[in-house]
């Protein structure tokens, strides 16, 4: 079932309740943002009286209103982003495709972007989100989808991808290397994650101000303090090297 209908017996209605936007924004420049509003209403089978309200909604909505009477010609490149995507909800869908919906947009653009679609998602809307920004998957998805060659090679939540490639670390940075040494010692193999033959040591951490606290009380109390210490967490980009490049790796085997 999709969007509560039956996939074989109700189709049309599947489809009433989908809307898409492209990669590129499919606006109209010869025609106002406001009408290019309406050419989308009229397509959808909406009344007039139900278009125009839904429109000044939407334009509020993206705060394109003082500019809804210009020819889009004129507008930015964010401009024509959200008056796409006010464009595609203009059918109230229960679901949507967004096809790159940040591609090409300037920090300050991007991060509207962002705040609309959480928006869209806590109002019940179903996305599915197409991105080359991991940070974007990260921050706005619920479960990501990682595809390498047209193959699915993992899915889950972002903490769930996350962990398939390491753990939280706490990296503690000492004024010599001999007491990087005596600081690793203080600890069982198992919580170091990393100590070679510098100034600094990974130690596994939950992140928490308790499993901190108890690290750092260790150290204080054996007269061993850091300079400096940085948390680290994976992140997708480390996630997509990791799983991708095992299989670049593998076909690289493979073909030898």
């Amino acid at each position: 079932r999709v969007a509560g209908h039956d996939l074989n017996k109700e189709t049309r209605a599947i489809r009433s309740k989908i809307s898409l936007t492209g990669q590129y924004a499919a606006v109209d420049e010869k025609l106002t943002g406001r009408e290019n509003m309406y050419m989308i209403g009229e397509l959808c089978g909406i009344s007039k009286k139900e278009t125009k309200k839904r429109t000044e909604r939407l334009l509020d909505q993206f705060e394109l209103t003082a500019d809804a009477d210009k020819v889009s010609s004129a507008y930015s490149g964010g401009m024509r982003r959200k008056l796409d995507l006010a464009m595609s909800l203009i059918n109230l869908p229960e679901i949507i495709f967004l096809d790159e919906p940040t591609t090409g947009l300037d920090p300050r653009s991007r991060k509207a972007m962002w705040e609309i679609i959480d928006g869209l998602r806590n109002q019940g809307v179903t996305i599915f989100l197409t991105t080359q920004y991991l940070e974007e998957a990260d921050q706005l998805a619920d479960k990501i989808i990682v595809i390498d060659g047209g193959t699915v090679v993992a899915e889950g939540t972002p903490d769930e991808l996350k962990s398939r490639v390491g753990d939280r670390s706490l990296l503690l940075t000492f004024a010599t290397k001999n007491d990087a040494k005596a600081a690793s010692k203080l600890f069982s193999p198992e919580d170091i994650l990393s100590a070679g033959e510098g100034v600094t040591i990974s130690i596994k951490t939950d992140g928490s101000v308790t499993y901190t606290k108890r690290i750092m009380d260790i150290l204080y109390a054996s007269k061993v303090q850091p300079i400096d210490m940085t948390f680290h967490a994976p992140t997708l980009d480390e996630v997509f090297f990791a799983l991708t490049g095992n299989n670049d790796k593998k076909k690289d085997n493979d073909e030898n």
